[in-house]
């Protein structure tokens, strides 16, 4: 049996949302995307509350990179946070960063004047678990396609939580939910703090 049931679960959820989603087209992204709060374009509000989870299972379905550096992202940083913390841990902290990246691109782009545009993708769970992952793995290697120089977890993750700061407040990328991805980090944050503080009251013990 796998190591990783969680993460597992995870990608084939995303997987099968992203082929379902693929086959029914407009009517199933209308329900399960991010909505933002305000009318779009046609002058009905399509925000569901439910939306703040299930917008994490679709992605752009003409361009399949969008799913696929994702799931590698949920993979390569989700599997060993599973094996150190546990599944429901791993699902806590994952599903914390959907939700605060959900809240912040509800939020942070109408007040810079971003057009009401549905957001989709894991990008902010997966930035969660870059998080956790760089807090329990400080000086674990990473290296990425884009940056193919080995960095500690650590640095890795602060330079890109940088970028994506510089990239959202100066609009480069578009279409792309910087601060989402910033948000996620919010939600591991608080996490990760929760757990810090449940270890700190059983003195001795290890994060489980």
């Amino acid at each position: 049996m796998t190591k990783n049931p969680a993460v597992v679960v995870l990608i084939a959820v995303t997987v099968a949302a992203y082929l379902v989603q693929g086959a029914s087209g407009d009517a199933f992204e209308l329900l399960f995307a991010l909505w933002p709060l305000q009318a779009a374009s046609d002058g009905h509000s399509y925000f569901h509350v439910w939306q703040i989870v299930t917008y994490a299972f679709l992605h752009d379905t003409h361009n399949i990179t969008h799913i696929l550096f994702n799931m590698i992202g949920v993979f390569m940083f989700g599997a060993p946070v599973e094996r150190y913390v546990g599944g429901l841990k791993l699902c806590a902290c994952y599903f914390a960063a959907v939700i605060t990246a959900a809240l912040t691109q509800l939020i942070v782009p109408p007040l810079m004047g971003a057009p009401p545009l549905p957001t989709v993708g894991a990008s902010g769970g997966v930035f969660g678990l870059l998080l956790a992952y760089a807090v329990l793995f400080p000086e674990a290697k990473v290296a990425l396609l884009l940056l193919p120089i080995p960095l500690p977890a650590r640095i890795f993750a602060a330079l890109y939580a940088a970028a994506e700061l510089f990239l959202g407040v100066t609009g480069t990328q578009s279409g792309v939910a910087h601060f989402a991805h910033l948000g996620g980090l919010v939600g591991s944050a608080l996490v990760l703090f929760a757990w810090r503080r449940a270890r700190r009251a059983q003195p001795g013990g290890r994060t489980q």
